[in-house]
């Protein structure tokens, strides 16, 4: 009986957080059905400015009393957050979602390897290379050079992502950090956005679309994963978030048409064993990106 009870404890936030990586991924498949009137660029200003608004309403940051370095770890943490999701967007433009997502994950992944500095993970980064090296091999026509560069690009601002997002931990409290973190990123994009926008950003039709994606993208992973963090070890939550790139190829199959060829089933797989293996080993763990 106690054993049951203990089950259903664990459900809950193990079914929160895949709740939250579907709903980033299918979030994403939207953003990308919108590319045709709607720029990548702009598409993820409006889902920046749509958690950021949100973020600073909910966490009211304190400005005051703050040193020069408490401010240079939160704007290296903005500008690392809006690279990050305006890169995997440009990627997301050229190259399908779950092959984007699974390269992305090459940036986490090394982190975690690092992170753990035990011969035996060595498998992991070889397991990883396969992978990549597949899906080159199998990727035929639905992969661009620059698809895959915006996609590596990502991933190395995800790996910035985790190192400064636990300094902006420690130096701000809450969500203070992650609110100031996300307004640097929106301004930060704002004059591409106004270029390759334009009069769109007046449109409200294109408003409510766009916080339609930082609804599925931000705020909704933000509530499942701060219920779930509070009962769920951050071992797991970081093996669960492995998970990210078959959720893609999911959302990328179901919301956009996109079919995987087998070649890129086994690299996705190949580079998911060897996330999680990594995590498993590593002191390092790899929250969710923005």
């Amino acid at each position: 009986m106690a054993t049951g009870k203990s089950s259903l404890r664990l459900a809950s936030p193990v079914w929160l957080v895949l709740a939250g990586i579907l709903s980033v991924q299918f979030g994403a498949g939207v953003a990308k059905s919108l590319f045709d009137e709607i720029s990548p660029t702009t598409i993820v200003w409006l889902r920046l400015a749509t958690s950021s608004i949100i973020l600073v309403a909910l966490a009211r940051p304190t400005l005051r009393g703050r040193t020069r370095r408490d401010w240079y770890v939160v704007l290296g943490f903005g500008v690392a957050l809006g690279t990050m999701n305006w890169s995997i967007y440009q990627a997301f433009a050229r190259i399908p979602l779950g092959v984007a997502v699974t390269l992305e994950f090459v940036g986490p992944l090394t982190l975690a390897v690092l992170g753990s500095r035990r011969p035996r993970d060595l498998l992991w980064v070889a397991l990883a290379a396969l992978g990549v090296g597949l899906l080159g091999l199998g990727g035929g026509g639905s992969l661009t050079t620059a698809g895959v560069l915006f996609a590596l690009l990502a991933g190395g601002c995800w790996a910035a992502y985790i190192l400064l997002s636990a300094q902006t931990g420690r130096r701000w409290p809450g969500f203070d950090g992650l609110a100031l973190a996300s307004v640097v990123a929106t301004v930060l994009l704002t004059p591409a956005a106004i270029g390759t926008g334009g009069s769109d950003l007046l449109d409200p039709r294109i408003l409510a679309l766009g916080a339609l994606v930082g609804l599925l993208s931000s705020v909704i992973p933000y509530s499942c994963e701060l219920v779930a963090l509070r009962s769920l070890r951050p071992a797991v939550f970081s093996i669960l978030m492995s998970l990210e790139p078959a959720a893609a190829a999911l959302a990328g199959m179901v919301v956009l048409g996109e079919f995987l060829t087998a070649e890129q089933w086994l690299a996705m797989t190949c580079v998911v064993v060897a996330s999680v293996g990594a995590t498993r080993s590593s002191r390092t763990v790899a929250p969710a990106p923005d």
